[in-house]
C-alpha cells in the first residue's frame, strides 16, 4: 500500500541509520536523529549524529534543509535541492558537475528509506538512509517542538 506524504507527516522527532558504500569498496556509517520542527515557511530539517568511516575514525555530522509544504526540499543557504515525491519514487539533483539521483521509499510507513546514487568526474557511492519515528517520539517531540 502506497502511503501518500504531506509535509506534516514528517514533523517530529525520526532515528535514522545510514550507509554510503563508494564504487571503489570505502564505506561509512552514520546513526543519528532528525529534527522536523515548524517554521514559518515549512519545516527545518536539523540532522545530528556520528559517521564512523571503515578505518575506524569517527566524528559528528550535521545537515540541515528546509522543505516547504510543496515537499521542496532546499539547502539551509536558500538553494533548491530537490522536490520529494508524495507517494515515493524517484527525485533528482545536479550539481555541476555531479548526479545525485535519489528515491524515496514510504511502502513502510511510518518508517522510510531514502537512496542517493550519486556519479560524478570525482564521486560515485551509493547512500541509503532509513528513518524510524523515535521510540520517545511524544517525549522528543514535545522537547524539540516546544
Amino acid at each position: 500500500m502506497t502511503h501518500t506524504i504531506t509535509l506534516d507527516d514528517f514533523t517530529g522527532v525520526w532515528t535514522l541509520e545510514r550507509v554510503i558504500q563508494h564504487e571503489d569498496g570505502a564505506s561509512a556509517r552514520f546513526s543519528g536523529r532528525a529534527v522536523w520542527k515548524p517554521q514559518p515557511k515549512g519545516l527545518a530539517y536539523h540532522e545530528t549524529g556520528e559517521m564512523v568511516l571503515e578505518t575506524g575514525a569517527r566524528f559528528l555530522a550535521e545537515r540541515r534543509y528546509l522543505w516547504s509544504v510543496d515537499l521542496s526540499v532546499w539547502f539551509e543557504d536558500g538553494r533548491f535541492f530537490h522536490t520529494v515525491p508524495a507517494q515515493g519514487g524517484p527525485t533528482a539533483h545536479w550539481c555541476d558537475p555531479d548526479q545525485y539521483d535519489g528515491h524515496y521509499d514510504f511502502a513502510d510507513w511510518p518508517a522510510f528509506t531514502v537512496t542517493w546514487h550519486v556519479r560524478g568526474p570525482r564521486k560515485d557511492y551509493r547512500m541509503e538512509t532509513r528513518y524510524h519515528r523515535s521510540d520517545d517520539f511524544a517525549d522528543a517531540a514535545a522537547q524539540a517542538l516546544g
